[in-house]
């Protein structure tokens, strides 16, 4: 028996979908989990994966049609089979009384508050158009659109932010003046406006009583000449939890998830032009010591301007560490190709109120992570973040 295949919620805030194209067409033999077309969301183009297998006998929802979730889109049965369902009517966003559409009428008739989406001032546009319009503080009615019927899709959005460097020009003022973009400058703006666009981010939160770190960080300085760093000990337990969670040691990449081999652990350092993020490599396999060492080689590199790209490129991982700037907590932009980045804090002495209910003083700091929710669940990065904590606050 034919079956009416409906819009389906490709995301939890879809209310309605743009068919993009059809890559199935009618006549065409359809398995279960073939992709029938690709719909634009209000989050991004996404592929409809068919629910049914059998013959697609009708489309009813054409290309650059929006259409509500639920409305039929196509109809797949036997090969043959008499569809019953009639072809559903091309105009959008018209309420159109159904059986006026069984007389021969030429033209649909509209209630009397209703007005013809041609007839309006105001361009049809797609749902992640609008949002991304909204994102990038751009006025839709000034956006050519380049889809059907001229309709503004994500495309002709991304092409007038490209146009536009900014929403509102800033008004001149007395005394103004102009600073030219370095080319490391433009390559962070791209780079992390990209990912903040791109990536899903959402973010977690743990507070770390940190006087056991702080403790063994002292004696272990107190029997050596090496002094080693509180960056040094963050890098390590990341690269030793990461062990138990690899998911997030990875990385996005057309439409597949690589699972890195190596743990290569970013640590973003402040320049006066911007941040560059030199990397210690090979985590996993390498004493607190090790890491150290090779940690301030990087640094001293930095800051004396001589980093190679060999030295920052290909993380898996990033630290940020605004602590020492008196911040005490703050959340980060993802580093691509990265998944996750780790925010810390600064040390201070906080009140904590204990298993015995009774109020103690502790040394604490605030670590926030910043995940890419295409790779990492929230049920992932959260055990993650709270072991880290578990082996910070027992790492005597």
């Amino acid at each position: 028996m034919a079956e009416n295949i409906p819009m389906l919620a490709l995301s939890p805030t879809m209310e309605e979908g743009v068919i993009v194209k059809w890559i199935k067409q009618e006549g065409d033999t359809v398995a279960q989990g073939d992709v029938l077309c690709e719909v634009e969301t209000d989050k991004a183009t996404m592929d409809y994966e068919s629910p049914v297998e059998g013959t697609l006998l009708q489309i009813t929802a054409t290309e650059g049609q929006s259409v509500a979730i639920g409305d039929t889109i196509a109809v797949i049965g036997e090969p043959g089979e008499q569809v019953e369902t009639p072809k559903r009517p091309q105009l959008q966003n018209v309420s159109v009384d159904e059986e006026k559409l069984q007389e021969p009428v030429a033209e649909p008739i509209l209630p009397e508050t209703s007005v013809h989406p041609l007839l309006t001032d105001k361009p049809r546009s797609s749902p992640l158009a609008r949002k991304l319009a909204e994102l990038h503080g751009l006025d839709i009615t000034d956006i050519k659109g380049t889809g059907p019927n001229g309709r503004v899709v994500e495309a002709d959005v991304k092409q007038a932010s490209k146009l536009t460097p900014v929403a509102i020009a800033p008004v001149s003022r007395p005394g103004d003046e102009v600073i030219e973009i370095t080319p490391k400058r433009k390559l962070i703006a791209k780079t992390l406006a990209g990912s903040k666009f791109t990536s899903p981010h959402y973010y977690l939160k743990v507070n770390v009583i940190a006087d056991n770190l702080i403790e063994t960080r002292k004696k272990l300085n107190a029997d050596s000449d090496h002094k080693i760093s509180i960056n040094a000990f963050l890098i390590k337990f990341v690269a030793e939890v990461m062990q138990r969670h690899p998911v997030i040691n990875s990385s996005w990449q057309d439409d597949r998830i690589i699972q890195h081999g190596t743990i290569d652990i970013a640590l973003a350092v402040s320049q006066p032009d911007g941040l560059i993020a030199p990397v210690v490599r090979q985590c996993q396999s390498k004493s607190l010591t090790r890491i150290d060492t090779e940690l301030k080689a990087l640094v001293e590199k930095t800051k004396a301007g001589s980093l190679t790209s060999a030295d920052y490129a290909n993380s898996t991982f990033t630290i940020s560490n605004l602590g020492s700037f008196g911040i005490d907590e703050f959340t980060a932009i993802i580093n691509p190709p990265n998944s996750a980045i780790l925010a810390v804090g600064k040390m201070s002495k906080q009140t904590v109120v204990g298993n015995d209910d009774k109020i103690q003083i502790h040394n604490c700091m605030t670590l926030t992570l910043s995940c890419d929710h295409r790779i990492i669940d929230g049920t992932i990065g959260a055990k993650f973040l709270t072991d880290i904590k578990d082996m910070i606050e027992g790492s005597v």
